[in-house]
């Protein structure tokens, strides 16, 4: 096994542009390990409800009339669901925060734009062949 070698801070920054994230939904981050589980449950649990509450016409004596009724009232609305969304790498996340820096103080427009300049350059993909980065 071939010791990895060491990269240098420029590599470093480009890679950290690219794989760090930050939360863009607009609530703290540390929050979202408790929002994540409730928004996964109450549509579960929603779903269950439906459920209980459709198939309860066809309890009791067995009849096929009532229990089509009940199947086809239980599939007549669609399940609730709830998905996770990714968040915005670093670099996308500071691009955006300088351009609304930019729209909202006119004054700091020139610096802003150098800035952004910059973000793009250190933005760029790493080498790729035999000069890869590894991650």
């Amino acid at each position: 096994m071939t010791a990895a070698r060491q990269r240098t801070p420029q590599e470093k920054k480009q890679l950290s542009y690219a794989k760090d994230r930050r939360n863009n939904y607009g609530e703290n981050d540390k929050s979202s390990r408790t929002s994540i589980r409730t928004r996964k449950r109450t549509p579960n649990r929603a779903n269950r409800l439906h459920a209980q509450q459709s198939l309860r016409h066809a309890a009791g004596p067995v009849d096929q009339d009532r229990a089509d009724d009940a199947e086809q009232r239980l599939h007549r609305k669609r399940p609730r669901r709830w998905r996770k969304w990714p968040d915005l790498a670093l670099g996308a996340h500071v691009e955006g925060s300088l351009h609304r820096r930019g729209r909202l103080d006119q004054a700091a427009a020139p610096r802003i734009d150098v800035a952004l300049d910059r973000l793009s350059r250190r933005r760029k993909p790493p080498p790729q062949g035999k000069n890869a980065i590894r991650a």
